[in-house]
């Protein structure tokens, strides 16, 4: 006879089993969530709410107090379905229960203590349990997609099994509990995620030991706990496609309800010239070799790089053109390109042949071949012949690398006979998974500049062939980013839909690594976090090359997209960008306190008059540019200023948008049309600038379809706050 052994199970899950058969929780009140019934009942030891559609139902924590919890209703607010008063030993809860149906429906808990007196914290338990029949948590049916990695977005997407299938995306608005980490000196590190049945937010608490610190919530201070918004959606993830989809859409419908900072104005042009003056008379900044300039990736540290000395002259390039005339260290620093050039390959390569023996120099990372073909490919497309020669010259090679590796890179090798130094990352048997979407986008480049059909052939190979990598496609942020915009470009080659389908995969994975919470913890208050990416899927810090680099391809998926893009995806790329236009000021080191930079980065060393970024900010407010001041990032202020600000020619202003522009059109001498590309949920700021000292006097503006609009007036600008997707008609005198 055959005996079923049950599933080990914690204790949590033991005693919530225990109440739901014993049936002694009493009844607090009921609502609807959009067919999703919900009950409140107090339990032993907590406030639960339970419910769900049909047999897709699970049971959320919302109070919890060992010694047993004493509940009433108080009348709700506006916006609520109901909030409950709870006392206990430790002092006095109050949990709000509110519904938003706008696009998929939501459900959002919030739970506030105010402590009888100051309070340790040694352990909270999880709050999210699946349900199964019977009301039992170890019958429940489902797998966990995606949760928290590190202190970015504190969510877990999970798939319900069973008779009424499903899909949830939980979600912590982790910017609410702030105060809470502060005062228990605590971050939310993985906080959100467990093992099925026992989900949801585990609260961070002191380490414990023998000698525990001793941080306490302070009695009598009101304190966020948990801020919990839970989307259901009616259908499972039938494949890799359909769940990034459904991600996708349950973020954008949690998106509008989390805290989020405010958008702030930043001086771009201006951070480009002092960037572009300290490129050319710091010594820390560049060196000479073979009679040429080359940069150094970070003040006065590291041998040239062919990944720097392009990235940063193409945005140069870009920003020369925005500028309307040439800039002379554009052409010093493409001078010396064919140095990096070996024809015995034939391919760019990373070093210089002169490097020196503390490198490898047949080393490369499987993302660096492909990188500086990128800036190349896009100096040939605009009529650079010498950049043309490097790129083509360095195409076959290309492709002999990605067929070798079956377009599964691993994380480095040597150039010369492809044999693995190393072949995965450290935490699983993955390599760089997402070089085939920058491969892709490289090889469409070549496509597009010699129209040979062989190119376009190896982009959609490389893209099918990163098919099955669901969450873990994301390897470093801007990589996934160009994967994106590659599938966006081949949707509109080829009309095939399931290239504009697998860009939401790499969107997917994109947006699963991102901080959905601006953190205040610790010397993070100086900086904002909010929807930055981590640059590495395992990475402990934010990086703004990745940060820039995912703005310039995110720029091109727009641009590319039309009608048929997913709303929610629209919003969510939009707004990346548009706050990265705040949050990328903040690395550089003029901008923070001087207390909070390292002083012994691990690359050179940090000069707070040179306008170069630090490499790293962290969630966590811990010390900042313990990498290194990188000037391979300098050509951030160069993408930021020539893609947000705009010069209007024989205007009495020139013009700032926070949201790409999809068309600009003169419509006459002295009359100029502006349409936005973002999504009409979202908001976008236009401002012009006053540059003839007009006080802007005569200057009409009308919004598509609102009319006239005055704007705020500052000094030297107006401002308009309008929807991400306005068309605007702008006249003057």
């Amino acid at each position: 006879m055959t005996v079923d052994t049950p599933p080990a199970a914690g204790p949590c899950v033991l005693a919530l089993r225990a109440e739901l058969r014993s049936g002694r929780m009493r009844t607090i009140g009921t609502f609807d969530v959009e067919g999703h019934a919900i009950t409140v009942a107090l339990g032993h030891d907590s406030l639960w709410a339970i419910g769900g559609r049909d047999s897709a139902r699970m049971a959320i924590r919302t109070a919890y107090s060992p010694g047993g919890l004493k509940a009433r209703r108080l009348k709700p607010r506006k916006g609520e379905s109901m909030r409950v008063a709870l006392t206990s030993a430790i002092g006095r809860h109050v949990v709000t229960f509110s519904v938003d149906t706008t696009a998929h429906p939501v459900l959002r808990i919030t739970t506030r203590l105010t402590p009888s007196q100051d309070l340790l914290v040694p352990y909270l338990p999880r709050d999210l349990y699946p349900l199964g029949p019977g009301d039992d948590p170890l019958t429940a049916r489902g797998h966990v997609e995606a949760a928290q990695r590190g202190l970015n977005g504190g969510l877990l997407y999970a798939r319900l099994d069973g008779p009424t299938p499903g899909t949830i995306l939980y979600l912590q608005n982790l910017t609410a509990m702030n105060p809470y980490y502060n005062a228990t000196d605590t971050k939310p590190d993985g906080a959100v995620g467990g093992e099925w049945p026992e989900l949801g937010y585990l609260p961070p608490v002191p380490p414990q030991s023998g000698t525990p610190p001793t941080s306490p919530l302070q009695g009598g201070e009101d304190v966020c706990l948990s801020d919990a918004l839970i989307a259901f959606h009616r259908d499972p993830p039938l494949n890799e496609v359909h769940s990034a989809r459904l991600f996708l859409q349950l973020l954008g419908s949690i998106y509008p309800l989390l805290d989020q900072p405010a958008p702030e104005f930043h001086d771009w042009p201006g951070r480009a010239e002092r960037t572009l003056r300290d490129l050319a008379e710091s010594p820390a900044a560049t060196i000479r070799h073979y009679g040429h300039l080359y940069v150094h990736p970070y003040t006065a540290s590291e041998y040239p790089d062919s990944m720097v000395q392009v990235s940063l002259l193409a945005a140069i390039y870009d920003y020369g053109l925005w500028r309307g005339e040439d800039v002379p260290l554009a052409a010093e620093l493409a001078a010396g390109l064919n140095r990096f050039f070996d024809p015995a390959l034939p391919s760019i390569r990373r070093y210089l042949p002169n490097v020196g023996d503390d490198k490898d120099r047949d080393a490369v990372d499987s993302w660096y071949l492909y990188h500086p073909l990128i800036g190349l490919g896009t100096l040939a497309l605009g009529g650079d012949a010498r950049a043309r020669r490097l790129f083509e010259g360095s195409l076959d090679f290309a492709i002999r690398a990605a067929r070798h590796f079956d377009y599964r890179w691993p994380i480095q090798y040597k150039v010369t006979d492809f044999s693995v130094i190393t072949q995965a990352r450290g935490d699983t048997d993955l390599g760089q998974t997402d070089v085939g979407g920058i491969y892709a986008h490289v090889m469409l480049l070549a496509f597009e500049l010699t129209d040979d059909p062989k190119y376009l052939a190896e982009a959609r190979t490389a893209i099918d062939a990163a098919r099955g990598m669901r969450f873990d496609l994301n390897y470093q942020a801007n990589l996934t980013a160009w994967g994106a915009a590659a599938c966006m470009r081949l949707w509109r080659i080829t009309n095939q839909r399931r290239y504009l389908d697998q860009s939401y995969v790499y969107l997917a994975s994109f947006f699963h690594n991102s901080v959905l919470w601006n953190s205040q913890i610790g010397d993070a208050t100086n900086y904002q976090t909010f929807l930055a990416v981590s640059a590495l899927h395992d990475g402990p810090y934010m990086a703004l090359y990745e940060c820039f680099d995912s703005f310039r391809a995110f720029e091109r998926y727009l641009k590319d997209s039309g009608p048929d893009l997913d709303p929610a995806v629209r919003r969510m790329v939009s707004d990346y960008c548009r706050f990265a236009l705040t949050r990328a000021w903040y690395y550089y080191p003029d901008a923070l306190p001087a207390e909070m930079l390292c002083a012994k980065p691990r690359n050179g060393h940090i000069d707070a008059d040179l306008s170069f970024p630090l490499e790293d900010l962290y969630v966590g407010g811990d010390v900042a540019g313990q990498v290194g001041q990188e000037i391979y990032g300098a050509g951030a202020a160069f993408v930021f200023a020539s893609r947000a600000f705009h010069r209007i020619d024989d205007a009495p202003f020139d013009l700032f948008c926070d949201t790409f522009l999809l068309a600009s059109d003169r419509t006459g001498e002295c009359s100029l049309t502006i349409q936005l590309c973002g999504d009409p949920a979202g908001r976008a700021e236009v401002r012009l600038m006053d540059k003839a000292d007009t006080g802007l006097n005569g200057v009409e503006v009308i919004v598509d379809p609102d009319g006239m609009m005055k704007g705020t007036t500052r000094t030297g600008s107006r401002t308009f706050d309008v929807a991400a997707n306005s068309r605007l008609r702008i006249s003057w005198q």
